[in-house]
């Protein structure tokens, strides 16, 4: 089964580039374009896509925004596009419950890629800035919801929580707790289920909100 796409961008040569790209896997169709957060919101109500590619910043409703209503409404997966690798609204798109986001001058390997990791479920930032991302965000103010909120995790559980925060993968943390890569499986699923979290990109932002993780640690 194909993997359904919205293209969001207000740049059209942008936009159509995207979509070319995508649209010539053969596991990628791409349903819709848009050329602003309202249109992308629409075109998601319309077609029920697996994955939102949308650009951060854009006329008469922003990206954020646009994120803001595709997730609460819907299964609908959001990628975000920026120009910038520290882009001040890639902090307010996370909290806003997109999955990642990557640079426009993504390679085109990489961006199709990233659709299919996001689809699968998965979280995605881009590999160059995810480090410098984490970092600048756990340094910005922020509402930390009371330390009860981690109560419901058991002690293998929040271990599991912190080395997600600290970037690592499935692989490595089964490692780093001598279990097996099933067993960290079903602690992430485990997590993300009890703290109501949509994917690891979530995760990070919980952990270093409810000052589990803490920056240089």
């Amino acid at each position: 089964m194909s993997v359904r796409v919205v293209v969001a961008d207000d740049q059209e040569l942008v936009r159509g580039g995207f979509a070319m790209i995508l649209d010539a896997q053969p596991d990628i169709d791409v349903v819709a374009e848009a050329g602003d957060g309202a249109e992308a919101v629409a075109a998601v109500r319309e077609h029920s896509p697996d994955v939102l590619l949308l650009d951060i910043r854009m006329p008469r409703m922003d990206g954020i925004e646009a994120a803001r209503i595709v997730c609460a409404e819907s299964g609908c997966r959001v990628l975000m596009l920026t120009t910038f690798d520290l882009d001040d609204y890639v902090f307010d798109a996370l909290r806003a419950g997109a999955s990642g986001f990557l640079l426009k001058d993504v390679r085109r390997d990489d961006l199709v890629n990233a659709v299919r990791v996001v689809a699968a479920g998965e979280s995605l930032l881009a590999p160059a800035v995810t480090g410098k991302l984490i970092a600048e965000f756990a340094k910005r103010p922020a509402a930390r919801p009371p330390a009860a909120t981690l109560e419901v995790l058991t002690a293998r559980e929040r271990e599991t929580l912190l080395l997600i925060a600290r970037g690592l993968s499935n692989a490595e943390i089964a490692g780093a707790m001598v279990v097996s890569e099933h067993t960290v499986k079903t602690h992430v699923s485990n997590v993300l289920s009890k703290l109501g979290l949509r994917d690891r990109v979530q995760a990070v932002i919980a952990a270093y909100e409810s000052g589990l993780a803490v920056p240089g640690a």
